[in-house]
Parts: structure tokens; sequence; C-alpha cells
């Protein structure tokens, strides 16, 4: 049975299974919810993500990393938790372990000499540039139902929201 539109004001019927159960659940309450739905599409994306930066041997948060890196050498650890909305001391473990598989190096702070920049190694430039271009790639796949201009409007409309 069809979903009803969002406009509808009739009182959806569940679809019923082959065991005459109901199929599909009303879930329209959920699915007026913003939380709800970019849960639901992060499930997808990152389910995605993991799959295919397993060969990298990256998660999310390091990824994100590595990233920052790549785009802003010398970043400090502070820049990177303000950036990535995360704890010193949860970025404290992600770097030395980045740090012992050699993709990341410590330099004193060219302007603070109380800090530290951190820089990728040529282990790391090579293995961000191969892991941003599979992440582009599985962005495109995973939005591959929405045209160009919803995919930079739905980027932009989240975006609000945290920033």
């Amino acid at each position: 049975m069809p979903r009803p539109s969002k406009n509808s004001p009739a009182k959806a019927e569940p679809a019923t299974a082959a065991n005459g159960k109901p199929d599909r659940l009303d879930a329209r309450v959920l699915e007026a919810l913003v939380g709800y739905n970019a849960r639901r599409a992060w499930l997808i994306v990152s389910g995605v993500f993991a799959e295919r930066m397993a060969p990298y041997g990256l998660k999310q948060i390091d990824f994100s990393v590595l990233s920052l890196l790549a785009h802003n050498p010398g970043a400090t650890s502070r820049q990177l938790c303000n950036t990535l909305d995360i704890l010193p001391p949860n970025l404290v473990s992600l770097v030395a372990t980045l740090d012992s598989r050699g993709l990341i190096e410590r330099r004193p702070h060219p302007h603070d000499g109380r800090a530290v920049g951190l820089h990728l190694t040529e282990a790391g430039e090579k293995l961000i540039r191969e892991a941003e271009q599979t992440v582009t790639q599985l962005e495109a796949d995973a939005s591959a139902r929405l045209t160009v201009r919803e995919r930079e409007t739905l980027i932009r409309l989240l975006q609000k929201i945290y920033l």
C-alpha cells in the first residue's frame, strides 16, 4: 500500500505483510522530527563510511582530524577540539594513536612557545588524499537520490543547526 502524502489528513493504514500483520508502522510523528531524520540519514552514511574506511584503518574522528591537518598544517590540539567539538582528553589518545601509526608528527608552534603544531607525515598525506577521495565518492553514493542543489541545501540547513 502506498504511503499517504504528508498533507493527507487521513490516518495512515500500515502495509500488511504476508502473515497478515502490519509490515510498516505509522512513524509520522518521528518522521516530522529533525533529530530522527538526521539520525536515520547518519546511520546510512556512517555505515557506508565504516565499510569504506576499514581498509585505511580510519574511524570518522580519525578521518576528521587528518583532513583538518591536511588543510591546516600546524593546527594545535586546542583548535582541533574547538572545531570538532571534542574534549581535550579524547583528542590526546587519538593524537597518540595517529602518531604511533606514523601519520602525524608534533612540531613546535612558530608563534606560541607553549603550543605544539600537528602536521601530517608523508604517509599521513598519502593516506588522507586517498581517504578523502573515497569519502567524496561514498557521500555521492549515499546522497545519489538528491540533486546537486538538494544536497547543497541539505548541508546548508544542517549547518544552520550546529554552526
